[in-house]
This record gives C-alpha cells, structure tokens and sequence, in this order.
C-alpha cells in the first residue's frame, strides 16, 4: 500500500523485505552516505529497467519494510510485478538486491573475523554454538549458479572458518571426531608461551571438518592438554600475557575469513587473552568481532553472564580498548519447563543490547550428531537446530 506525505512529492511504500536484505542495504547506504529511500528508489528504477527475469530471492520470514519513493513509483513499480508474475515482495526484495550489487561498497581495510563464544558458566552449550555456527558460516548456502551475481551470495557464500577449541577439556575437538593434542607435542599453548621452540607453522596443525556441505572451508586446530596449565605459564609470560593468543594465531589470519574460539567456562588470564584477540582493532569496522554468548533461560545463567561483563569492563578499562558483544543465544531452550523458562527467556530477549540472535530448542539431533562425532549441518542440515545456527551466522553477517 502506499499514502502520498504532505506536499505529494513522495509516498509511502510499505512491504516487507527480508532482515538480511534490510541490514545489508542500510549498512551499505551508510558506507555510500546515502538515504536509504534513494537507495530504494534507484534499485527498483534498475529493476524495471532489467530486461532479463533477475533470480528468486527467498523472502520467507521477511519483515515489515517502510520509505519513501518519488510520487508515481510505486504505482509504476506494482504495475511491473503485476506483469512479470512476481509479487510486490519479490520485486522489492530483487531491486534491493540489485542495488547492492551495483553499488559496490568502498574500499576498507580486510579484517579476518574474530569470533569468542564464551561464558564462564559450563554447560550452557558454548561448544555446541561454537562448532554450529562456524559450520553454518563455511556451509555454501547458495546452489543455484543463476543466483552468482545477486547480493544475497555476497551475505551466505560460504567463507574459510578456523575454529579454535581453547577449552583444555577438548569436547569441540572429540564431537568433531578429533583428538586433543597430547602433552609435550606441539600446540597452540606452544605457539602462545614458547613460540621460539614451535617447529611446525601453526596452520600445520590445524585438520580439515569433512563434510560435503563445507567444501573443505571448515578448519579446526584441536585442544592441547596442556592448556589445563596455561593460566600459569601466562603468570610467568615474560612477553605481553594479554596478546599472548593474538600473537599465536595472527600468521592464521591469512588463510582464513573468520577465525571462532570455543573458550573455557572461567574468568582467569586465558579468558583474557581471548577476549584482548576479539577487540576491535583500528580501523576495523563496529561489529566485524566480538563475542558470542550462550545463555540459559534460568536465573544462574544471568548472574553468570553479569560476572562475565564485569570481566569485560576490566579488560576495556586497563588496556582502553573496545570488546563487541555480537549477539546472545538462549541454547538449550524447553517451553515444557514452565514460567521460569518462557519468563528467563523473555527478560534475555528484552535486553535489546546485546541482541538475541537465537533461541536454540532442547532437540535431539545435536545429541545424536555428537554421539556419532559428526558435524550437526552435515548430520541433520534440515533440523530446526541446524536452522536456528543458520540464523545466529546470518545475524552475525550483517552485524
């Protein structure tokens, strides 16, 4: 529908448009300093000029989308969906992407993602969210080779993941169907405390995540036993303890998009060095990193994530740096438990800052790809968990 403003030189057009699309062509016209209602304007002026049918974009789940367009447009614009047999849905989610591909953002400097799932609570599933989300990031979502040129392939190609398991305890590492470096070998902590005596280039140590879905993008450099004592050797660290991690994994930042840290559920000097690595660096664009934090809907999972933003508050202040939080994920949810389920998750989803990307359900598919050691995407890629990761790695996307 539309309504013509004061003045009659523009009207209102209200639609819907997919979350990723809207984050994306806001972001975008930021970078270009330019209205999104021109932006709008100027994709669908670009559509109704297309003389070939442009690709489908999946609009399921899309939101509602309001702006302004020059008086006639949107008639115009109905009357060209009408006739291509698309709806008003399609046609704006195609123009909108269209424009994106031809306003190409600026040049920026390249940063690899860097990603920390954290709580110093356990058993609140960080290692399921870690391990989830970097494969839904390196999972190839797009098949369709007529769809090659549409924005929405730049948003859900499938990127190079490093996924770091910094837990000691290795569970990341044996529900991937790996082994935990033992002590005495070469490992990260090697590379963290005693970098003069590593042989191996750290990306020698890391093993491809198989699975069809991921195309070889997805790596995982193992948990080392002797991560138990890293908190302290960084006692004794003779370097900078907090850059201790930056410094080991900084030659990987080359060979990959994004780089996702399964941390240990503590606060000692370890969660440090993790949290230091996910500061934004100069330069470096608000929401490229930061944390991911798994949450519970109970009243313990709150006073151990307030615990946690006390750690990060410490950390900003002593070396004035900026640590993100990207998102929440209440894991593990069971409306079947009643009032305080449904009531923790409310209250988490309320916060508003950080935002909740997720709500992952108590299903079985996790268990059941953890007792075979598989991936989750690869073991169950249609389940409703597999989704549920799909959606935290799109918000992060477009954060």
């Amino acid at each position: 529908m539309s309504s013509t403003p004061l003045g009659g030189e523009r009207e209102k057009l209200v639609s819907k448009l997919p979350a990723s699309l809207r984050q994306a062509l806001k972001v975008r016209a930021a970078q270009l300093q330019t209205d999104v209602q021109d932006a709008v304007a100027a994709g669908i002026q670009a559509w109704r000029a297309a003389s070939e049918a442009l690709p489908s974009i999946d609009t399921a789940g899309a939101e509602s989308f309001g702006t302004y367009l020059p008086e006639g447009l949107y008639d115009e614009f109905k009357t060209d969906c009408r006739d291509r047999g698309v709806s008003y849905i399609q046609g704006l989610a195609q123009a909108v992407a269209l424009w994106l591909v031809k306003s190409q953002a600026p040049d920026q400097p390249k940063f690899v993602r860097r990603i920390v799932v954290c709580n110093q609570k356990g058993g609140v599933g960080k290692t399921a969210v870690s391990g989830g989300v970097a494969q839904a990031l390196a999972e190839e979502e797009i098949t369709d080779e007529t769809a090659l040129e549409t924005a929405e392939r730049a948003a859900l190609a499938g990127l190079r993941v490093l996924l770091v398991d910094f837990d000691p305890q290795g569970h990341l590492s044996h529900q991937l169907g790996f082994t935990a470096i033992p002590a005495g070998q070469e490992s990260l902590i090697t590379h963290m405390l005693n970098r003069e005596q590593a042989k191996q280039d750290l990306i020698d140590l890391t093993m491809v995540v198989e699975g069809e879905r991921f195309g070889g993008r997805l790596r995982i450099l193992p948990a080392a036993f002797e991560a138990f004592l890293l908190d302290s050797g960084l006692t004794v660290f003779r370097g900078p303890r907090h850059a201790a991690l930056e410094r080991a994994l900084m030659p990987l930042e080359e060979h990959v998009d994004v780089v996702v840290i399964d941390s240990p559920p503590s606060l000692g000097l370890a969660m440090d060095t993790a949290l230091y690595y996910t500061r934004q660096r100069e330069d470096e664009k608000p929401g490229n990193s930061g944390l991911l934090v798994p949450v519970e809907a109970e009243d313990t999972s709150a006073q151990a994530y307030g615990m946690l933003i006390q750690q990060i508050d410490a950390l900003m202040r002593d070396f004035d740096i900026n640590i993100e939080q990207l998102g929440l994920v209440v894991n593990k949810f069971d409306s079947r438990r009643g009032y305080i389920a449904t009531s923790s998750r409310d209250k988490w989803i309320a916060l508003g800052t950080p935002p909740v990307l997720a709500v992952v359900l108590d299903l079985k598919e996790q268990r059941e790809a953890v007792r075979l050691q598989k991936p989750l995407l690869d073991y169950a890629p249609d389940s409703a968990q597999a989704h549920q990761m799909r959606a935290i790695a799109r918000g992060l996307r477009t954060s």
